[in-house]
């Protein structure tokens, strides 16, 4: 009898969301349209016409089907028909999308719109990995200001949150110590105010007071302050509050900064 394997103590690893392309719904009107170009590549203008001629009457005939009340691709091979007669009635020749400036055009759209869709996927691989990253880190006790933050940190703890992973907390402490510190991505202003817009107030204000109190000189670099994140926690604007007046409190008078009174 074999041994069965040790059960794993290791939660299981739960995948991003929108880690897997969505599946797009069928877009009749466009297999219309595609199924209609195929058809008519080669064409002449007389055979356009006939062609379009012949899927009005079907259009016509079917015009009360209960079963093609909401039929898209249809109405879209009639349209496309037309379009193609009146592009070959204007011009001598025979109909070739390649020479088709409308073909053309919405392949090119197409090729965008499935470059951005794969950005995307890959921007939402690489979150993952590194709210991987970010959860080990956590979970061993080294997420702490030796780890530098990088560009999609912000993306990475969403991720977190969306998993419902508990380490969240932990890198809220962590990004709203970097953004105080303003070390690793955070260096770059830029990256700071784009973090204020992506990043939930409870961890905005925790860093602003960090950095205030760090700015009175009362606290050392490595003190270890976790009031400071029950305050953010609590009540985001009161830390802010407090972070402000920090700031205007110790703020350098004329007299320092002209060194002192003549």
């Amino acid at each position: 009898m074999s041994t069965p394997l040790p059960w794993s103590r290791r939660r299981p690893h739960i995948p991003a969301p929108g880690t897997t392309p969505p599946r797009r719904p069928m877009d009749w009107a466009k297999v219309g349209r595609t199924a209609v170009r195929r058809r008519a590549t080669g064409m002449t203008a007389a055979e356009a016409a006939a062609a379009l001629e012949n899927a009005e009457l079907e259009q016509h005939l079917n015009r009360d089907r209960e079963d093609l009340a909401d039929d898209e691709r249809g109405p879209a091979e009639v349209a496309e028909w037309r379009r193609i007669a009146q592009l070959l009635g204007s011009a001598d020749g025979i109909y070739d999308p390649a020479a088709d400036a409308v073909v053309q055009d919405e392949l090119a759209a197409d090729r965008r719109t499935e470059a951005a869709e794969q950005q995307q996927l890959q921007e939402q691989r690489q979150a993952a990995a590194r709210a991987d990253k970010l959860e080990q880190l956590a979970a061993a006790g080294r997420l702490d200001r030796t780890v530098q933050s990088r560009p999609g940190d912000e993306a990475a703890r969403d991720v977190l949150v969306q998993r419902g992973d508990y380490h969240a907390t932990a890198v809220d402490g962590w990004l709203a110590q970097a953004l105080a510190d303003r070390s690793g991505h955070y260096a770059d202003p830029t990256a700071r105010e784009a973090a204020g817009t992506r990043l939930p107030e409870t961890v905005t204000a925790r860093a602003e007071l960090l950095a205030a109190l760090a700015a009175t000189g009362a606290v050392g670099r490595d003190s270890k302050l976790p009031f400071v994140g029950r305050i953010a926690s609590a009540d985001p604007d009161a830390a802010a509050g407090l972070a402000r007046w920090l700031t205007q409190t110790h703020a350098p008078g004329p007299a320092d900064v002209d060194g002192g009174p003549a």
